[in-house]
């Protein structure tokens, strides 16, 4: 045993437990998860009337007296099993709101519906991917920069191309704009969709503050780290009624007013930052890149995008993780020897270190861009939606719960008590090893299901 690799040390040692099936039992049901959490505890259902126990369960009869459940991260570079479940979950959430389904009628298909990317302004050029033999910056007698950087590039860059993303001249960068756009996305999504609605109601002849009461507007959004690692946000947004996906939209509600409306507001939506002594303040907008195309209704229907493409498009970038793009780190940075230490690339690490630097004033000190450096400042969530859009990830949740062990019963007159305490998190390196066969597992019994299926014609 002792010159045996801890790995099958800790298999063999496990596989000896006369608790091991039901360890087996509590990895499978967290579907192989990488980093399940670990709780303690007990829950027990009375008779109200009576105080008879109807259920008790406490984990003392588990293994190690823990029970494991799933971490549920969302980034496939830290647990790729809760990665494909939150993906999953985030498909029929985004496909919900453009399909119906999940208490959201099929009639949504027929309302006003965009897809449109708005993305981040300039901050001085970067290489970038070139295709068919074109240049970087193929620029004529361009000359040098007062850092002496030149100011053209005539290389062509692949898709793998370490420098794709990377200023031109890292000097002129403007990395205090990068930094501050990024603090302030949300709140600038927040005016965008204030414009939005501003314009609509303008243009239908109404009174601002009566919009409410003639239409909604719904949007889910997800925002993606591009290669130069800034945000751009991919948004499904929709015109509704005013009681939401249940009422159609008025007359004047139409995919082409909406469409200006997207484009008005993307134009016109501005923040300005906290006045600072060192930085000033700065006016923060939109990038000019925007793109805004209808979704089609039907499958005959050659205009726009079809609804399932744009579902599982924004969910592949649900599970994408800072690290995927370059772009920042997967956790919080305590130090400045934190940021050293990462595998990241001159770009990114400069980013953190504005974000440090610009912490240490008092005046930005709400931003919390410390706390935030790992994400270059973005605070915001990777995926938000309006109330009204469509389902939640807890209804889907609890419905997958259902499925997998049935309706709890019928117990109107029960009183459950439930007493839990965290005690830890992840799997001893036998554990590892047995998580990672049965996720395995699992992803090839869905890959031969989903190859078996009937195709629908």
């Amino acid at each position: 045993m002792r010159h045996l690799p801890a790995v099958d040390q800790d298999v063999i040692r496990l596989a000896g437990d006369p608790l091991f099936p039901r360890l087996l039992e509590q990895i499978t049901a967290t579907g192989g998860c990488a980093h399940p959490v670990h709780l303690t505890g007990h829950t027990t259902t009375r008779n109200a009337t009576t105080g008879e126990i109807l259920h008790h369960y406490d984990t003392r009869t588990e293994p190690g007296e823990r029970l494991l459940v799933r971490c549920r991260n969302r980034r496939a570079s830290v647990c790729p099993p809760c990665s494909r479940l939150h993906a999953g979950d985030t498909f029929h959430l985004v496909r919900a709101g453009l399909t119906g389904g999940k208490t959201i009628p099929q009639q949504i298909r027929e309302r006003p519906r965009l897809f449109a990317t708005l993305t981040a302004p300039s901050f001085g050029p970067v290489h970038r991917t070139t295709a068919h033999r074109e240049r970087c910056h193929p620029r004529r007698n361009a000359g040098a920069c007062q850092h002496g950087a030149p100011l053209s590039c005539t290389a062509a860059h692949a898709e793998t191309d370490p420098h794709v993303g990377q200023p031109l001249c890292p000097a002129c960068y403007d990395y205090t704009g990068h930094v501050l756009w990024h603090a302030h996305a949300g709140q600038l999504w927040d005016r965008f969709t204030r414009a939005t609605r501003r314009h609509l109601a303008t243009t239908a002849g109404l009174p601002q503050s009566h919009f409410p009461r003639h239409a909604r507007l719904s949007f889910a959004k997800v925002a993606e780290y591009q290669r130069r690692a800034a945000v751009h946000v991919h948004a499904v947004i929709r015109l509704d009624g005013p009681d939401g996906p249940h009422t159609p939209p008025p007359p004047w509600g139409t995919a082409d007013a909406l469409t200006t409306a997207v484009q008005t507001a993307a134009r016109s939506a501005a923040v300005r930052t906290p006045y600072s002594p060192a930085l000033g303040e700065l006016t923060l907008q939109w990038g000019a890149q925007l793109d805004a195309r209808p979704l089609r209704a039907t499958v005959d229907d050659g205009n726009g995008l079809a609804d399932d493409a744009v579902a599982a498009y924004v969910a592949k970038y649900v599970t994408k993780s800072a690290t995927d793009t370059s772009a920042g780190a997967d956790h919080r940075l305590r130090t400045l020897d934190d940021i050293n230490a990462l595998p990241a690339t001159p770009h990114a690490r400069t980013l953190m270190h504005t974000c440090w630097r610009l912490g240490s004033l008092p005046e930005l000190e709400p931003l919390r861009l410390r706390a935030w450096a790992h994400t270059l400042g973005y605070r915001g969530h990777i995926l938000t939606k309006s109330r009204a859009y469509s389902t939640t990830y807890t209804a889907l949740r609890t419905e997958r719960a259902h499925h997998q062990r049935g309706p709890l019963p019928d117990n109107p007159d029960g009183d459950t008590e439930a007493q839990w305490r965290y005690v830890g998190s992840g799997h001893t390196p036998g554990a590892t090893l047995l998580a990672a066969g049965i996720a395995e597992d699992i992803t090839r019994n869905r890959d031969i299901a989903r190859a078996e299926a009937p195709v629908a014609t």
